[in-house]
């Protein structure tokens, strides 16, 4: 009786840990759309016929000329007496961890009256714990500074994340953010259920290079439409798995949009969202993004704020409008109070290695990676999990060269082997500095 009592007892125990695992989270349904709380706002505008702002919120896969530019003509088309405009916020290979903390500069800015966010796939990798903060604080982020801006989450897929869908389950980063979707009422749109649908039935591949080159018009997408198909009759979705074709795997998108939305647009009542109390505690709704020059944040050695005529920052900036560059020997320092602390920097063929130091403990991080051949925005991590407390941080740019060429993917190696001149150098470029918390000046 002792040995079952002890054993019950530890069943129990190890159910609580599961229970209690930040990181733990239950596969959801794939359906086409839930409409929870619907988007009453957004569509009370249109049919007054308002000037009216649709962010556009993610990463590549919303960046390429597909289903945003697609369903904004369907918008403008379907509501022509309504001036429609787009702010365009998305950004190649970043999720909703950056996402949290340009979300101000952005999209906020902008004053957006329906905010679709796609971060899906790229959150494909993420804990479920950072998924909640991060995405939860997208939410609170927009309700506190526009209570009547809409907002509808949208689930993109992948080659390695379509099986899921084609079992009848979301991916693990979607299922997490139906938790949020739930809390705070937001539709949302599974725009690969149609997609996965057709892979299973054999009509689709998800990763097919014979592009098709019928065109599908703009101005004529309904959701009637037929999607071109290659010589074997089936739908070539992406070239790489990922991004879609415009005119195959974006249109699929944009039709589920335009299945969906008119059910959506019908829910709800216009007003102010109701902001309930948050899902955690420690989600990031208390975010900053200080500028490099601002008071508090100190710059030793060799660094330049690079003129806007220069080519890098020009590049860049959209999303930084104060772009450093740091020789090595040169150090950034600072101190705040709170739980983490990142820096909006760049990876690039010309990058170098850092060493972060926080709180007295050190450690080093190469800011270049295998797709180097060219610069691209990127968030360099400096400390997370932190007691919120006052913490000093310093990151310094080191002389040590390495090997970029054995850093590149092999098939960019050629690259490095054609412009040795372009990885010669070994600066480090910053431009925001971003905190859960506050800078202490």
């Amino acid at each position: 009786m002792k040995l079952f009592a002890f054993l019950l007892a530890a069943v129990a125990m190890l159910t609580a840990g599961a229970a209690d695992d930040p990181n733990r989270f239950e596969p959801r349904a794939s359906e086409p759309y839930a409409i929870r709380g619907g988007l009453p706002n957004f569509y009370r505008k249109l049919h007054d016929g308002k000037d009216v702002r649709i962010a556009y919120f993610g990463g590549s896969i919303t960046a390429q000329n597909g289903w945003r530019v697609q369903s904004l003509d369907y918008f403008r088309k379907l509501f022509q007496n309504a001036k429609i405009s787009e702010i365009n916020a998305a950004i190649g290979g970043t999720g909703s961890d950056l996402g949290v903390f340009r979300l101000d500069a952005d999209v906020l800015a902008h004053k957006p009256d329906l905010v679709f966010v796609e971060f899906a796939v790229n959150d494909a990798g993420a804990r479920p714990l950072n998924i909640r903060r991060s995405m939860e604080g997208i939410v609170r982020q927009i309700r506190k500074r526009f209570p009547e801006t809409d907002i509808c989450f949208v689930y993109t897929v992948t080659a390695a994340s379509v099986n899921d869908f084609k079992n009848g389950k979301l991916p693990r980063s979607a299922s997490v953010m139906e938790e949020i979707a739930d809390h705070y009422a937001i539709p949302t749109v599974n725009m690969s259920y149609e997609v996965a649908r057709l892979e299973k039935e054999g009509k689709l591949t998800m990763k097919d290079a014979r592009q098709v080159m019928t065109r599908v018009s703009g101005d004529e997408l309904n959701v009637e439409s037929k999607i071109p198909t290659g010589e074997d009759g089936k739908i070539p979705f992406a070239g790489d798995g990922v991004h879609p074709y415009t005119n195959t795997g974006h249109v699929i998108y944009t039709q589920s949009l335009m299945r969906a939305l008119p059910v959506i647009g019908k829910a709800g009542t216009p007003g102010p969202h109701p902001l309930p109390a948050p899902l955690r505690a420690d989600c990031w709704d208390n975010t900053s993004a200080v500028p490099l020059n601002a008071p508090g944040i100190a710059l030793y050695g060799p660094c330049t704020e690079l003129p806007a005529t220069d080519p890098t920052a020009r590049q860049f900036a959209n999303r930084l409008p104060a772009l450093w560059r740091f020789e090595p020997g040169a150090s950034i320092e600072f101190k705040f109070k709170g739980t983490k602390a990142m820096l909006y920097d760049l990876y690039g063929p010309d990058s170098a290695m850092i060493e972060v130091t926080v709180d007295g403990k050190s450690r080093r991080l190469r800011r270049m990676d295998g797709y180097c051949t060219y610069r691209r925005l990127a968030l360099c991590p400096l400390a997370d999990n932190l007691p919120d407390k006052v913490h000093t941080v310093k990151i310094t740019v080191l002389p040590e060269k390495f090997d970029k060429r054995q850093v590149l993917f092999e098939r960019n190696r050629g690259d490095f082997d054609k412009n040795p001149g372009k990885y010669a150098p070994y600066y480090y470029y910053a431009g925001k500095l971003f905190l859960v918390g506050e800078l202490v000046k």
